[in-house]
């Protein structure tokens, strides 16, 4: 099954690009670049959910988009040079999978209409773009598309 997810990025560091990175390693792109002046990012994507409800507690995510180990899926917004900007920063947000049940599953599979939408801080304390793992994490919440 495809999920349809939304990340809304909130406040970012102004002039900062930001943009989903696809695929891992040395193979990668950043796509869905962005950068603002003011107010937040949005980025949608799809990822597909793979494992068996009988022999994994949770879902298990692919596509180009997850990264990281089963149980420890994340997906990662390119900050500055890695989002292909002349910029000091060289950064990464990652924001976890985590949360995601079974039920949820369900639920989206039992309705076309329904996504999964999470808010994450786009600027740290310092006012520098947030990186790093997501903290804390909100989770991710069952809309409307």
């Amino acid at each position: 099954m495809e999920l349809s997810l939304h990340i809304i990025l909130e406040k970012p560091t102004a002039g900062v690009a930001f943009g989903l990175q696809k695929g891992s390693g040395n193979k990668y792109e950043t796509v869905q670049i962005q950068k603002t002046d003011s107010g937040d990012l949005n980025f949608y994507l799809t990822v597909t959910t793979k494992g068996d409800r009988l022999k994994d507690a949770s879902p298990r995510f692919g596509g180009p988009f997850i990264q990281g180990p089963y149980m420890g899926n994340f997906i990662y917004l390119d900050i500055g040079t890695l989002a292909g900007q002349v910029s000091p920063w060289n950064r990464r947000l990652k924001i976890p999978m985590a949360g995601i049940t079974w039920e949820i599953i369900d639920q989206l599979n039992a309705d076309a209409a329904l996504m999964l939408k999470t808010n994450v801080a786009g600027t740290a304390k310092d006012g520098s773009p947030n990186c790093a793992t997501v903290k804390p994490f909100n989770g991710w919440q069952v809309v409307s598309k």
